[in-house]
């Protein structure tokens, strides 16, 4: 078989080279700091637990300090780093660039020094994803905590070709790593947009009046139980039907896509011979689901006749009442925090039927209902777009990084 990716730029048609990376690198580790050195202001630092929680495979924004210690590992641009340890082997099969020089290279990190055969960022996009990503699992070692020592990533097979072609495949995925950030910053900021809207378009503190308002609306926002706004609470059975095949959806938390649920993911579906036998509550269109119990707080609108399971309590709401502007009440913190107050349990959360009854919410005139919804059905839509563009590339990358390398 011969040692070719699927896809390739046009122009190259050879054969890719194997080599031992201990044969054409040199190898290292960085030492002396943890999180505790850490400081607001200093010399820049990466600490093993980025490639974690803020993976990327070129590092070039370094936004973590520390006060410059004698003997420290400091990058001259180019090194490819790849944690010494982690939870799993899956994690410390993983690599990135360290794209500038003058930063310091923490402990628990190998650093790897490519010779002119390699391009750095091909070296890292590889490791992390190709076969030696596979290869590098398996030399993972431990429990609890696995290691990956220099001595592993020596022996690592690397499949590669000539430099101009492994330069176009790293230009490529940096391009689209810059796109996926843009991608994910307007997501990131849209998202601060609604949070910070959901903090001053509902009253807070015990306040009758939201911190800013539309045009024209002056009225004192009237307390009311929700025995006022909903005109009937559903608390579904425990039971789950042991027979799926019907054309009422059986929904789950997970099937929840920003404030609908769509019916159609968990692919099943309630026959009405089950629902009558089981005397299952069926929860109708226009509702609302708030779950009361383990994932606490998700709320969604019921867009089709559903049956869910005890997580959820369904709300049918009275016609004075704008379901979109219920839902953004109920995303609202002042209405999670009185939640949270109502709820019974230490590690799970639960709040009773009675309790949803009993609680006061702050809300205005139907018509001030509806300008407040429109606005963050407008944003909610803003996010679901960006998410789904997001998600639409990263999954070509994903398809990509299969496909073009051995």
């Amino acid at each position: 078989m011969k040692n070719k990716p699927r896809i390739r730029f046009k122009g190259f048609a050879e054969d890719w080279e194997q080599r031992k990376l201990g044969d054409i690198a040199t190898f290292s580790k960085g030492n002396g700091y943890s999180k505790s050195d850490l400081a607001s202001s200093g010399d820049p630092i990466i600490l093993y637990g980025r490639l974690y929680t803020n993976y990327e495979t070129t590092i070039s924004n370094v936004d973590t300090f520390v006060e410059l210690k004698d003997k420290s590992i400091i990058s001259q641009g180019g090194e490819v780093i790849v944690p010494a340890s982690g939870e799993t082997a899956e994690d410390i099969s993983r690599a990135s660039v360290v794209k500038n020089q003058g930063i310091i290279i923490g402990g628990d990190l190998n650093v790897i020094k490519a010779n002119h055969l390699l391009d750095p960022t091909f070296l890292a996009l590889t490791i992390s994803n190709g076969e030696q990503q596979k290869e590098l699992s398996k030399r993972a070692q431990g429990k609890s905590v696995v290691h990956l020592h220099n001595s592993d990533l020596q022996e690592v097979n690397l499949t590669f070709p000539l430099l101009n072609e492994q330069k176009e495949i790293s230009t490529l995925f940096e391009k689209m790593d810059n796109i996926i950030t843009l991608h994910q910053r307007k997501l990131e900021k849209l998202k601060l947009v609604k949070k910070a809207l959901l903090q001053k378009l509902f009253p807070k503190n015990g306040s009758q009046f939201p911190e800013i308002r539309f045009k024209g609306f002056t009225d004192t926002w009237e307390q009311r139980k929700l025995t006022y706004i909903f005109n009937d609470f559903i608390v579904p059975m425990r039971d789950k039907p042991k027979v799926f095949s019907g054309t009422t959806p059986w929904t789950r938390i997970e099937d929840i896509e920003g404030r609908y649920i769509n019916t159609s993911l968990s692919g099943r579906f309630v026959s009405d011979e089950t629902i009558k036998s089981m005397n299952l509550k069926v929860i109708p269109k226009g509702s609302l689901i708030v779950s009361a119990s383990a994932t606490f707080g998700v709320v969604a609108i019921v867009n089709n006749d559903l049956i869910t399971n005890q997580t959820f309590i369904g709300l049918v709401p009275n016609k004075d009442f704008d379901i979109d502007f219920l839902y953004s009440l109920f995303e609202a913190p002042t209405t999670k925090n009185k939640l949270l107050k109502l709820s019974a349990g230490s590690t799970i959360f639960y709040i009773a039927r009675e309790s949803f009854e009993n609680l006061v919410l702050s809300v205005p005139s139907k018509v001030e209902q509806i300008k407040i919804s429109k606005i963050f059905k407008s944003i909610d839509n803003s996010i679901t777009l960006h998410q789904r563009k997001l998600d639409k590339l990263q999954d070509v990358k994903k398809g990509l990084l299969q496909k073009m390398f051995v």
